[in-house]
């Protein structure tokens, strides 16, 4: 992936020197077996929220309201890392910048927090490493422990800066949906659901994210050329490995349709390969598509 001298967004909150962290990965309060971590980090990739978010909504709970973002505590490190998760967080702002100027809309870009092990939020709990990116609608913000994708890389054989980057395009997506209001009537929905029907409700919101990822890969690289090859490849073979049949295969050997959130490899692959050789907005409108 071709990124190096371009832009990089100064809305990145760095708190990976503040103390929230403690060594290693840690779920609930106490330890857990590197297979059960594995399996969390996976399991929960793209999931686009805080567990405890999640949990609040179905139980019936409120979602707090949306937050003023605060600056930054101290500016982000200058480490080739840091300096990706800028740049393509910059091109993420970029794109939405023009697709909501073209509707006649502002956009507002979410700040990116970097932490290590864990970190408060404004309004979805603990954010814990084992739970991987997630974005947080009440504070409208994104979560990204980077060991997250150096585990990956080691356990799965997933990776690349491509593939990373479709990570934090995903998560954005969360935030583009937060702010047209679609996640909101989602979680509002959900309340009223079955158990069922709410993971269905789950999967289109998730699939259509992994659309927006698509779109923002399609328009970033018109600008910028920043696709190479073999990125594609990789990214798709990130959405396959990351799909509820391809994970319940993977960890119990049989398959739960009624139990997905965020739709199978092939659901996977196809939406964001749809917004990627489309790039519009209208054509990830999972909601209404009949096929997933």
């Amino acid at each position: 992936m071709r990124w190096q001298g371009d832009r990089q967004s100064d809305n990145v909150e760095d708190r990976r020197g503040d103390g929230g962290g403690g060594g290693g990965f840690s779920f609930g309060g106490g330890t857990v077996g590197i297979g059960t971590i594995v399996i969390a980090l996976v399991g929960s990739w793209f999931f686009g929220v805080s567990p405890s978010t999640i949990l609040n909504l179905l139980s019936g709970g409120g979602g707090a309201p949306a937050q003023v973002r605060q600056a930054p505590s101290h500016p982000p490190a200058s480490d080739r890392e840091t300096q990706f998760v800028r740049t393509v967080l910059g091109y993420t702002e970029d794109t939405w910048t023009q697709i909501f100027r073209a509707n006649g809309a502002t956009y507002s870009p979410p700040v990116l927090v970097l932490y290590t092990g864990r970190t408060s939020t404004g309004g979805c709990g603990q954010g814990q490493a084992a739970v991987g990116p997630f974005y947080c609608p009440a504070d409208r913000k994104v979560y990204l422990d980077l060991d997250f994708f150096r585990m990956m890389q080691q356990r799965f054989k997933v990776g690349g800066e491509f593939t990373q980057a479709y990570v934090i395009a995903h998560e954005v997506g969360h935030h583009v949906q937060n702010l047209l209001g679609i996640s909101g009537k989602v979680d509002s929905a959900r309340r009223h659901l079955s158990e069922t029907q709410a993971n269905a409700a789950s999967v289109r919101l998730e699939l259509q994210a992994d659309c927006f990822a698509g779109v923002w890969a399609y328009h970033t690289n018109q600008a910028k050329q920043i696709i190479e090859q073999g990125d594609v490849e990789s990214a798709l073979n990130a959405a396959s490995a990351i799909g509820d049949d391809a994970l319940q295969r993977q960890s119990r050997g049989t398959v739960v349709p009624d139990s997905f959130t965020h739709g199978t490899s092939a659901q996977r692959v196809r939406w964001f390969t749809r917004g990627l050789q489309t790039g519009s907005v209208e054509q990830c409108n999972t909601f209404e598509a009949r096929q997933l």
